[in-house]
């Protein structure tokens, strides 16, 4: 009997029943099928290896596919927990996912602290197990006897999560010596592995859980070759180099204080100045396409978050309701600031004619992270959005939506950002539990994305599972100078939110209708946007942005009035100009400001930091 296969470039091809990815790729060339890492079966990633389920499309993963590298990189978690197995007899095993930048996995090494003293060690098991050419064997197991096996090995880890398993769902993947309780896919054998390096180590909690005993996680990555690895760990140098905790304090921009509290960044003036320049570049933008600012207070009724479904999604990832003399009266820090435009659109009553509404706020929000899920700027506790929220007509939305991407755009071509891709962010494909409002809204929302993109002409990528749980997103991922990938800037159609908080205005017709809501956020956070910048450029921010934008460096005391003047003069024109008056020889001075490596300041003289230049 014979089965279907339908290739991305739409031709169909005909295999026997029982046939693998892998016997296609041979059938193809015999240099692609070296090269197959996994396989997409109808949308779902899969071993190579396994047998085709009859009719179905396919494509073929290698490392130059996301979903090849998350595979081979899923697979490195597997031998790098053979390694640790085989080095430190006894350890229990949690999760070991891929991520953007190879993997990592969470482990009890009970007494023994493992420690990069360690690293060589585990590189070197991991060689040489992956030179033995160990193939990857999936297994499908009943509960009981997945139980059994964990039971009999002592990894409490595993048998938790197992629990939630049920009969059929459950699968084993064994390579060499070790068996995991793993979904796959996973790449044909370990030969594929060839550069191995354990990045660092650090302090998980179980499950995420800070009530939860505490695992050792070790991130690790490997490639294909190499030289790839060899151009990564260059790569990872040159970002310790522009890392924006660094920059940031040589450049005095911001600081943290253990005494206000971890995650929430205290601006200095610098920084201060650099911040409100973006906002004002917002704003600007925003006066131009009719935007009205609004403000909105920093708490707000417990009831108000229950109302728009995000307490019911987030609540425990935000702070913990403020009580209030009054019996029963709860506020919380306000962690997003929809809702409050919402209660502003429903203030008094709108009119077809009014529509379409841009409300704008610079909106500072409060979400509780993790300790160890902090990291500078990038990951807070407080931070501001530059927020809008459009209510509009529903034969409105593709004009208002365009106009969003023109105003991202404009951000990224502003900051220099060239290479970047849209992400069309849609619902998971089977579970729907995460998501609130019909399936007939939805689809509209989805749609309405997807004209929008394809009408602009951009680059997009789908990704399902993305959206979130009240609408459908447009996110804009865009990679640094060092080619590494952000989320910048993000476009919501929500149909959901203004059916929660029953908003309305009058159409033509006389009659009542919902509006269609837009979120947008160029920027995403400020906090989020700055640390980017500074790691995109190392600190030699564009002209316009520059802390310092002229610096006169007077060549004798002499010559220090004529410098302020003309200093004076150049701020009267909107010039940041700033006088040098260290006593030091020019040529000294210009040394000592271009040097990358912030230096001790006599009672003599001032400390400057490093300024970008002026080109």
């Amino acid at each position: 009997m014979k089965i279907n296969v339908t290739l991305p470039d739409g031709s169909i091809r005909q295999y026997d029943q029982g046939a693998t990815a892998m016997d296609v790729a041979k059938s193809i060339s015999e240099g692609l099928a070296r090269n197959v890492l996994s396989a997409k079966v109808n949308g779902e990633v899969r071993d190579a290896s396994r047998p085709l389920p009859g009719d179905c499309s396919l494509a073929l993963l290698t490392w130059n596919d996301a979903e090849g590298k998350s595979t081979l990189w899923h697979s490195s978690a597997h031998l790098l927990a053979e390694a640790i197995e085989a080095l430190f007899p006894g350890t229990k095993f949690g999760i070991g996912p891929p991520i953007e930048n190879g993997f990592y996995y969470d482990i009890d090494p009970g007494e023994r602290a493992i420690s990069d003293a360690d690293f060589p060690a585990i590189e070197a098991k991991m060689k040489e197990l992956a030179s033995k050419k160990l193939t990857f064997s999936r297994t499908e197991v009943s509960k009981a006897d997945a139980i059994k096996y964990f039971t009999e090995k002592g990894d409490e880890y595993k048998l938790e999560l197992i629990e939630g398993l049920q009969d059929g769902q459950i699968t084993f993947y064994t390579q060499g010596n070790f068996t995991d309780l793993c979904r796959g896919p996973h790449i044909p054998d370990t030969s594929f592995i060839k550069a191995t390096k354990v990045l660092s180590v650090a302090g998980a909690y179980w499950r995420g859980d800070e009530k939860r005993k505490q695992l050792t996680r070790l991130y690790a990555i490997t490639f294909p070759k190499q030289k790839e690895l060899d151009e990564y760990l260059v790569m990872l140098e040159e970002a310790k180099k522009r890392d924006h905790r660094k920059v940031g304090k040589e450049l005095d921009l911001f600081t943290f204080s253990e005494k206000v509290g971890a995650g929430l960044p205290l601006w200095l003036p610098k920084g201060a100045a650099l911040r409100e320049r973006l906002i004002n570049f917002m704003k600007t933008a925003q006066e131009k396409q009719g935007y009205q600012q609004v403000a909105t207070p920093h708490i707000a009724l417990k009831g108000l978050y229950v109302t728009s479904g995000h307490y019911e999604k987030y609540g425990k990832d935000s702070f913990q309701a403020i009580n209030t003399p009054q019996e029963g009266e709860q506020f919380m820090l306000k962690p997003m600031n929809c809702p409050h435009h919402c209660e502003i659109f429903a203030s008094r009553p709108r009119s077809y004619k009014d529509l379409p509404l841009r409300f704008a706020e610079f909106g500072t929000v409060y979400r509780y992270e993790q300790s160890g899920e902090l990291h500078g700027l990038a990951r807070v506790r407080g931070f501001t959005q530059d927020d809008a929220h459009l209510f509009c007509r529903p034969d409105q939305v593709k004009e208002e939506f365009l106009k969003v991407i023109d105003l991202v755009l404009l951000v990224l071509r502003a900051l220099n950002f060239q290479n970047f891709e849209a992400q069309i962010s849609l619902r998971d494909k089977e579970d729907r539990s995460k998501y609130i409002g019909s399936e007939e809204n939805w689809v509209k929302a989805e749609q309405a994305i997807i004209d929008a993109a394809a009408e602009c002409g951009m680059k997009t990528v789908v990704e399902y599972g993305e959206a979130a749980f009240y609408g459908p997103k447009l996110d804009f991922m865009v990679k640094d100078a060092l080619g590494r990938k952000w989320q910048l800037g993000t476009i919501q159609v929500d149909y959901n939110l203004p059916e929660r908080f029953e908003l309305e205005y009058v159409g033509s017709d006389n009659a009542r209708h919902r509006p269609v809501m837009i979120h947008r956020a160029p920027f995403g956070s400020l906090e989020r946007f700055i640390a980017v910048i500074i790691e995109h450029t190392a600190g030699n921010f564009p002209l316009w942005l520059a802390p310092e934008q002229a610096i006169l460096l007077p060549i004798s005391d002499k010559y220090l009035d004529h410098c302020r003047a003309l200093s004076a003069s150049l701020k009267d024109s909107d010039i940041r100009a700033l006088v040098d008056e260290r006593n030091e020889k020019s040529a000294r001075r210009s040394a000592m400001r271009n040097s990358p490596k912030p230096r001790s300041c006599s009672s003599s003289e001032k400390r400057r930091p490093a300024t970008a230049p002026l080109a």
